[in-house]
């Protein structure tokens, strides 16, 4: 049975700011790399045989406290991306809802191609679900830890589980340095075992932007 670790990174300050992200590149900030330290130990007692990242430093860094725990070292996958946000990269989401305001009222519902430029839910779905498939394919049989990012991440995970967007929405956006649990055999396929697990120690955005 191969056991996939979805996890996403540590807090940014554009996070805490509530401002897109999306596919530009925004470090970690001391509580997100105090996330990562405090994190990576329980995903260490796992005993992963690969970590695989987002090639954004967020990801990237995250990964490297377990990589710094474990030995491994940190394979960068650029699928691994977050969603790409078009026009509202770098925007607050007051703003967008300010300058996009259609597009945004979309996006609150849940359209999967809101416009302004957005990577579509179901390219973004397909793009992290094969990265996630290949990281799989590593260590078959064994476990894997994907740092990533949240939006990214439930359609990845969404892709692998064959759930559509009306049953994503009902998911709860991964917490910063949470992550999510699958588990791949023969019969079954992937199927969920945990979701949004890690340490509640700090306030955390549960923005995926």
């Amino acid at each position: 049975m191969t056991r996939l670790i979805v996890w996403r990174h540590g807090n940014t300050d554009w996070n805490a700011a509530s401002r897109v992200q999306g596919q530009t590149d925004v470090a970690l900030n001391d509580l997100g790399r105090e996330q990562a330290r405090e994190v990576a130990p329980l995903l260490a007692a796992l005993r992963p045989d690969a970590i695989v990242a987002s090639d954004l430093s967020r990801a990237s860094a995250t990964a490297a406290a377990l990589a710094a725990l474990t030995g491994l070292p940190v394979r960068t996958d650029a699928r691994l991306r977050e969603r790409y946000f078009g026009r509202w990269q770098g925007l607050a989401l007051t703003e967008v809802a300010a300058r996009f305001p259609e597009e945004y009222a979309r996006w609150r519902a849940g359209d999967p191609d809101p416009g302004a430029e957005i990577e579509t839910l179901d390219d973004l779905g397909k793009r992290v679900g094969a990265a996630l498939q290949d990281a799989a394919d590593l260590v078959a049989g064994g476990t894997v830890v994907v740092a990533t990012h949240g939006g990214g991440a439930r359609q990845g995970v969404g892709h692998l589980l064959g759930w559509d967007h009306a049953v994503l929405r009902t998911v709860g956006s991964l917490q910063n340095c949470h992550w999510t649990e699958l588990r791949h055999d023969d019969v079954r396929g992937w199927h969920l075992r945990a979701h949004n697990v890690g340490l509640i120690t700090r306030p955390a955005s549960a923005e995926s932007v």
